[in-house]
């Protein structure tokens, strides 16, 4: 098959199965009665997939998938016109449960470890996305963790294999992964809050704060920091302005993917060349459309596009960084 299509590729080296448990008021250690369940084919890459296609983009997605559980997987990339390229592995993908509280508007994550690759498995996943990223202007999303067992800069060195044939690398991702891939420069990378807290080891407390760690990644050739805040929306930090998106108040059905779609709204915008003030508006949008449809569906461009009306923005110029060290 050619691969000319597609203009984003998603990585997801370790799905979940999302099981969601719609618990009011949960209480740990406390008995708690379950409200409604339902599972769903997830993880960072593919949630970030779905998010884009239903907003009419053309998405191949890869990976590992379990052989004994793939079909809800192979059913939502099917209806979403995702090409499947995922490499299927012996055993089951891993579940992961999340307790949604609607009261508090909090979701709890309860995730396992996933399947371990094995050599051969990764050599045909290393392959296939070569191929995908061949032509020029795709984008390529590293997102979620790394499966037990692989070596935890595998995401360094698939920034550093892209960036170097001019392919536009976005990362999302945690803990060491995340500490050694920012050593390769990704053109966009998404933490939230606490995992860039996680970073430096202490609390950013203040916007100046935020965008001095931010700006710690973009003197080293980092083009866009993304930080997401939960209700308090996100910074978007590039080298020479920020800009704070804060959403109005909403009701939240469920903060399942919020973070993903914000991930996909950014490449949606910048799909569109888009200046950093609008791609901003269009990522949190994104997001909102998540928080309170739980889901995309059909009417996405639109329910985005009544979303962005909603957003405060403002916009700060920055001081010129020192040369990239």
């Amino acid at each position: 098959m050619t691969h000319t299509s597609f203009e984003v590729v998603t990585v997801t080296l370790n799905p979940a199965i999302d099981q969601t448990m719609t618990i009011r008021e949960f209480t740990p250690g406390a008995i708690n009665r379950v409200e409604s369940v339902r599972s769903a084919a997830g993880g960072k890459g593919v949630n970030v997939a779905a998010a884009l296609a239903d907003y009419g983009v053309k998405v191949a997605a890869t990976g590992f998938l379990g052989r004994e559980n793939a079909a809800l997987f192979e059913e939502l990339l099917q209806r979403k016109g995702i090409t499947d390229q995922f490499v299927r592995t012996p055993g089951q993908t891993r579940t992961g449960i999340k307790i949604s509280d609607p009261v508090r508007s909090e979701t709890t994550d309860i995730n396992f470890p996933g399947l371990a690759p094995q050599p051969q498995e990764l050599a045909t996943f290393r392959e296939c996305l070569d191929g995908l990223a061949a032509p020029d202007g795709v984008w390529i999303v590293l997102a979620g963790s790394v499966p037990p067992g692989m070596d935890p800069g595998i995401y360094r060195e698939l920034i550093e294999r892209f960036r170097g044939r001019g392919r536009k690398v976005v990362l999302d991702t945690s803990g060491q992964p995340l500490r050694l891939a920012l050593e390769a420069a990704p053109h966009i990378v998404k933490p939230n809050i606490h995992e860039l807290e996680a970073l430096f080891g202490r609390q950013l407390l203040t916007r100046d704060s935020i965008v001095s760690a931010a700006q710690h990644f973009i003197a080293r050739g980092t083009v866009l920091v993304t930080v997401s805040m939960g209700a308090q929306g996100a910074l978007f930090v590039a080298a020479d302005e920020v800009v704070t998106a804060r959403p109005p108040s909403i009701k939240v059905r469920s903060t399942v993917g919020a973070g993903d779609a914000m991930v996909a709204g950014l490449i949606a915008g910048h799909l569109h060349d888009l200046p950093l003030y609008d791609c901003a508006c269009i990522a949190t949008a994104f997001s909102i459309h998540a928080l309170t449809r739980g889901d995309f569906r059909a009417n996405a461009p639109a329910a985005i596009k009544a979303a962005m009306r909603e957003i405060t923005l403002t916009r700060h110029r920055l001081s010129p960084l020192p040369s990239r060290i």
